[in-house]
């Protein structure tokens, strides 16, 4: 049944579905379609800047809906902050580089970062195809007194789709994997192991107060694209990419640690033409503490954990 389902053309009907989306609605259907989106997926329009549905041209500008000032204050207490409206599949430390995308359900974080390259002058790491999961975790340099932790935040087709920066931190490196575009859903979640290593994804890799610090924002079904706004180059779900299946050790690199990007706890860092995941990889002080509860429906900016005081 996995085969069969992945197999079918999902990245096709995602590009499909994107043009869609950016089709220009005829203004006496753009309240009725519109309408019948709210209704079915309970999106909050009274929190956006634009409340009148006749004024969004197509789906993608509701979709990408901007939220009115102060509609999401960021925590300030807290060194880390939900970086977007949806739910929480799940949280944790990181064992032997072993983490769980929901329970009892693994991946690796070798997979799903890939060659430590952002740590070495080298472009290619020879060793990666022999490392272990261990030897892997080893090598991202934990500093002593500190753990491996990770969030997953499963956007909905109805949440706000414009994700946001989690904590301040420093990008060093990115690295776009065009993999396969399955449903990120809770219910694929629980059924198809490694899913976020096998969908197509950008993850950003740099450093925070704390050490280590990963941002990844993975692809699903019917995202026709994902944009970050301090990096205009990526392009995602494209022709010219693998199609249909994820190719293992195929991703496309850039450096930035010349010219490293400065991002701001809360500011704007991307945005999904639908529903999709936001995933967060970090290293933080044994007592670091999530505030946040597995399947707990979360917005921006809100609490996400800190390290507590004595």
């Amino acid at each position: 049944q996995i085969e069969m389902y992945r197999i079918m053309p999902l990245k096709a009907i995602s590009r499909a579905w994107g043009k869609f989306n950016q089709l220009e609605l005829p203004v006496v259907l753009r309240r009725p379609l519109l309408g019948l989106y709210v209704w079915m997926f309970d999106c909050k329009v009274d929190e956006a800047m634009e409340t009148e549905l006749q004024n969004y041209k197509n789906l993608g500008e509701f979709f990408r809906r901007v939220l009115k000032p102060d509609i999401r204050l960021i925590s300030q207490k807290e060194e880390l902050t939900n970086p977007a409206d949806g739910k929480i599949l799940h949280f944790g430390e990181v064992t032997d580089g072993i983490l769980e995308q929901v329970k009892g359900i693994n991946y690796s974080v070798k997979h799903f970062l890939g060659p430590q390259t952002w740590n070495s002058n080298s472009k290619k790491s020879k060793r990666f195809a022999k490392q272990t999961d261990e030897e892997y975790f080893r090598g991202l340099k934990v500093k002593p007194g500190n753990k491996l932790y990770h969030c997953v935040v499963y956007l909905a087709p109805g949440d706000y789709h414009r994700f946001h920066s989690a904590a301040k931190w420093t990008i060093n490196y990115r690295r776009h994997f065009p993999g396969e575009l399955l449903s990120v859903s809770p219910g694929i979640a629980r059924w198809i192991h490694g899913l976020f290593v096998l969908n197509e994804r950008v993850a950003y890799m740099g450093n925070w107060e704390h050490g280590f610090f990963s941002y990844t924002a993975v692809g699903a079904t019917n995202v026709g694209s994902i944009k970050i706004y301090c990096d205009q180059e990526v392009m995602t779900n494209v022709k010219h990419h693998p199609d249909t299946r994820y190719t293992p050790g195929v991703y496309f690199d850039k450096d930035f640690r010349e010219n490293p990007i400065h991002v701001e706890k809360g500011e704007m860092f991307g945005e999904f033409n639908l529903g999709s995941t936001v995933v967060l990889i970090f290293e933080a002080p044994e007592n670091f503490k999530f505030n946040v509860n597995n399947d707990q429906k979360v917005r921006m900016g809100e609490p996400m954990g800190t390290c507590k005081t004595s």
